[in-house]
């Protein structure tokens, strides 16, 4: 009976290294599954398709880069900065679209309308850099950004309540609308 009582305590503790290693190997692997996923926005067309734009496909294209700063609706600029990004109206195949709806992480959500998107006085875009960090370490995530030439969207001249309302951060998905 001894020998079988020492066989099992040996099996147990070869069971519970087995297990203590798998535990700390566990978030390790997980962490890494992660950032290998490439940061992407989802792009709902009209047809009912959706495709997904990754940050390598967003760098591959035109991009516009300028300075920017918002106006809220308290009267504050915000988030002045140096941001990188491509025209929302060159990422649709759609057509026939009256708007796009914008969807953050969060559950915010602002629909801009065709005339807004394809205003060049206010371009609006998709942007995934600021000040040089592209997302992911930029915590803002992709962000709607709009850029004029002077770099300031002010509430009056935007004939808004508040310009910053359009700057949505961590966007996940943006929904075409007819």
């Amino acid at each position: 009976m001894a020998l079988a009582e020492r066989w099992n305590r040996r099996k147990l503790a070869r069971w519970a290294f087995v297990i203590l290693v798998l535990a700390c190997l566990l978030p390790v692997v997980v962490r890494t599954l992660r950032s290998d996923r490439e940061p992407s926005v989802d792009i709902e067309h009209l047809d009912g398709t959706t495709t997904s734009i990754s940050l390598r496909e967003l760098n591959a294209r035109n991009v516009l880069e300028r300075r920017g700063e918002y106006e809220n609706q308290y009267g504050n600029w915000r988030d002045p900065g140096m941001y990188t990004g491509v025209l929302i109206s060159d990422l649709l195949n759609d057509d026939a679209y009256s708007a796009v709806e914008v969807v953050a992480e969060d559950g915010y959500r602002v629909v801009i309308d065709r005339t807004r998107l394809e205003d060049p006085e206010y371009p609006v875009v998709l942007a995934f850099r600021m000040d040089g960090v592209d997302v992911p370490q930029w915590e803002d995530g992709f962000r709607i950004a709009v850029l004029p030439e002077d770099g300031r969207v002010g509430n009056e001249e935007y004939d808004a309540v508040s310009a910053g309302s359009y700057w949505v951060r961590n966007v996940v998905r943006l929904v075409v609308l007819p």
